[in-house]
C-alpha cells in the first residue's frame, strides 16, 4: 500500500485548504470548491457523517476525501460513499487504494470499523473517473436518478451504484 486512511484533525485545515485549491479545476465541474470548509466538515461529524483523509505515506499529501453520509442504523445498516481526489495525486491508483481501505473500514465490524452492511455512490453522468471509480471496486449500477443534488447552483442526475458487505472482496 502506497496510502494510509484516518480520520480528520484540526491540525489538517492548512493542508486540506491547500489540496483543495490546488485541485480547484479539478474538482469544480461535479463538486463545490470550498478550502474553507474544513472546520465546518469536522463540526459534522458525528452518527450519520464519518470523513477519512487519505493519505499519501511517502509525503503525508492529502491524496483525497472521502465522505462516509447518511449513515442509518438498525436494519438498513446503509451509508453513502462520496469522494474527492486532489492534485498531484489524482490518476496514480492512491486514490483506489484508499477508497479499498474505507470501504473495508465500514464494513468491518464495531468497534474498528463502521459495521455497515451496504454502501452506495451516485456519480453524475460525465464524471467518467468517479464512473470508472465505482465500477473498479465492485459496485453494481443500480439506476438513474434524475435530479437527484443541487450541486453547482443547479439540480444534477445521478448514476447509482451500490455494494453490500458480502459481495466485497475483503468480506
Amino acid at each position: 500500500m502506497r496510502v494510509s486512511i484516518r480520520e480528520p484533525r484540526p491540525g489538517d485545515a492548512d493542508a486540506y485548504a491547500a489540496a483543495v485549491l490546488r485541485s480547484a479545476d479539478h474538482l469544480s465541474p461535479w463538486n463545490p470548491v470550498d478550502p474553507d470548509g474544513f472546520h465546518e466538515l469536522l463540526r459534522r461529524q458525528g452518527p450519520s457523517l464519518r470523513t477519512f483523509l487519505i493519505l499519501n505515506d511517502e509525503d503525508g499529501g492529502i491524496v483525497g476525501k472521502v465522505n462516509v453520509a447518511n449513515i442509518v442504523r438498525a436494519r438498513f445498516r446503509n451509508g453513502t460513499l462520496g469522494y474527492d481526489s486532489y492534485l498531484p495525486y489524482a490518476g496514480t491508483g492512491r486514490m483506489t487504494e484508499g477508497l479499498r481501505q474505507v470501504v473495508d473500514r465500514c464494513f468491518t465490524s464495531y468497534p474498528d470499523g463502521l459495521g455497515l452492511h451496504r454502501l452506495e455512490i451516485n456519480v453524475q453522468p460525465d464524471n467518467g473517473r468517479s464512473l470508472a471509480m465505482a465500477k473498479r471496486l465492485g459496485f453494481r449500477h443500480e439506476g438513474f436518478s434524475p435530479r437527484m443534488l443541487y450541486l453547482n447552483d443547479d439540480w444534477r442526475d445521478h448514476e447509482r451504484f451500490a455494494l453490500t458487505a458480502e459481495e466485497w472482496p475483503g468480506a
